[in-house]
């Protein structure tokens, strides 16, 4: 056993003792690109969402040094029928980036990793011979042909290099010529079996083209067939949620809302197991480390940026295209590489089939509002508060105020409404009743059998306040609004989840550009 060669299977058994989510299918799917074109694979994920993890139950799996067969026996890998074929077959290599950009900061750093690696692996293999001016590849190469046995090399955090060396150092173009020297090499598939990279960002892209573009990416924009294998599903969270006796809507609340791939509602999965332990939910996102970045992001100068943010704030999704970004943090030129850079770090979650962008639940949301009080948005901390009173004065039935705060809302938002169109109107209106996602689930154009509902209101489990139908009209009146609702029986829709329910009827005079309001009980 070294110290980056052959380390066993000690990393999952920790995890394997712990309260562990069967991920293990991932196996079979490495297993399928083994010793093939497809044999290169770099799967990237936000923070906190199991990488680690997976990566050590590869090691587990492949490492020939250790016998790992009864620590999958009762997983889903056993089943499969290319479980026993690759079983500790292969001396695996196994690197943790971080481990070195905490103890390296000079730009010598890729030195010091080969170097490292170099010495480890020669003392694993003392009957090899090995010139002191051969470098890892070369290193790599005499050793399989003396073996006749190839390698599986992973790589732990890949970017972490990416993430804390500015171009400027020279460290991470000395990086990624390290990795083609690694992987793009002529004996490249003579000498690896398989290679696993995970960290946040895909590889970096020159100009157009990926500088390692024999990897197959896995990314949180395109996951391909890794969608299902980290975060957690929502059968998965119901299961843990039965276990220990948690709130499973609460969990959907804080945790959910993330669209990976064909996957609709993927958790993340580090928040859910530290409520879990706790026995509550509450925001754990600051601890991911990315907040700065964050904050630094939403305030660049780029047009329509901050009318987004606050768009997605409020619930809204607004359209990216992925495809420009270089998947380098420094690099940032428009606002669909601000939004793609928030995929990869998980404060967005992406819609492909409509590229679309949007905030996935309500801790990550908790952490854009920060995020945008960090940078002194003063118009959206006072409309925070002001969407407070708002729902208040709906709640108690006080229409002047209702009127009156969606008039500010309106002003507040003139560049929202530039779109000029109604769902600008409608997105205003979702701004305004920004604070009532944390006691309601708010739903835009609801069916309703007769029609859509502009916005209703559905109290969360355990909220003892009414739903709320509101109907927004242009240039009439708001009677009209109310008679919409009664007329279309938008309320016995609402009547699924309670008999305890608020009209609003809302109009907006075009002219005046004042607001009028009816609100009316129905029980």
């Amino acid at each position: 056993m070294g110290t980056y060669i052959n380390i066993g299977n000690e990393g999952f058994v920790s995890a394997l003792n712990g309260e562990y989510i069967d991920k293990s299918k991932l196996i079979s799917v490495v297993n399928s690109t083994l010793n093939t074109e497809k044999r290169f694979s770099c799967v990237t994920r936000s923070r906190r969402f199991g990488k680690s993890m997976a990566a050590k139950m590869l090691c587990a799996y492949y490492d020939h040094s250790c016998d790992s067969r009864y620590l999958f026996s009762n997983l889903e890998i056993a089943k499969d029928p290319s479980f026993y074929h690759y079983l500790n077959k292969f001396p695996v290599i196994y690197l943790d980036m971080t481990a070195f950009v905490t103890r390296f900061k000079d730009d010598r750093i890729v030195i010091h990793i080969q170097d490292e690696l170099k010495k480890d692996i020669v003392t694993s293999y003392p009957d090899i011979h090995v010139e002191d001016d051969d470098d890892l590849m070369q290193t790599l190469i005499r050793i399989v042909a003396a073996k006749k046995q190839k390698f599986f090399f992973i790589i732990d955090e890949w970017d972490a290099i990416c993430r804390e060396f500015t171009d400027d150092t020279g460290a991470m173009d000395d990086y990624v010529n390290w990795l083609r020297r690694l992987f793009k090499d002529v004996n490249a598939n003579n000498i690896f079996a398989g290679v696993y990279m995970t960290g946040i960002l895909p590889v970096k892209k020159y100009k157009t083209e990926s500088a390692l573009n024999n990897f197959q990416e896995y990314s949180m924009v395109e996951p391909r067939r890794m969608s299902q294998f980290f975060g957690f599903t929502k059968d998965e969270v119901r299961s843990l949620a039965q276990k220990h006796q948690m709130d499973f809507d609460e969990l959907v609340k804080w945790y959910d809302g993330y669209q990976i791939g064909d996957e609709p509602s993927i958790f993340n999965p580090n928040s859910v197991m530290q409520a879990i332990d706790i026995g509550r939910c509450r925001s754990f996102w600051a601890s991911t480390g990315a907040y700065d970045a964050v904050a630094n992001y939403i305030q660049m100068d780029f047009e329509g940026l901050k009318d987004d943010i606050i768009r997605m704030i409020a619930g809204e999704r607004c359209n990216v295209d992925p495809t420009g970004f270089q998947n380098d943090m420094s690099v940032i030129k428009t606002k669909d590489d601000v939004f793609t850079v928030l995929i990869h770090l998980g404060y967005l979650s992406y819609n492909w089939q409509k590229d679309e962008c949007y905030i996935p639940n309500r801790e990550v949301a908790g952490e854009m509002v920060n995020a945008v009080k960090d940078n002194n948005w003063k118009q959206l901390i006072n409309a925070i508060e002001r969407s407070r009173q708002l729902l208040l004065a709906t709640i108690h039935g006080d229409e002047e105020a209702v009127a009156h705060g969606l008039d500010a809302a309106h002003d507040e938002n003139t560049s929202i409404l530039s779109y000029n169109d109604e769902n600008s109107m409608a997105c205003v209106l979702s701004i305004a009743y920004y604070y009532a996602k944390n006691d309601y689930i708010m739903h835009r154009e609801l069916a309703t059998g007769k029609g859509f509902a502009d916005i209703v209101l559905i109290p969360r489990k355990n909220i003892k306040s009414p739903a709320i139908v509101l109907e927004l009209k242009y240039d009439k009146d708001a009677d009209s609004a109310i008679n919409q609702i009664k007329r279309k029986n938008y309320p016995a829709k609402i009547a699924d989840y309670t008999n305890n329910i608020l009209l609003v009827g809302i109009n907006y005079d075009r002219e005046t550009k004042q607001h009028t309001c009816i609100i009316e009980h129905v029980i």
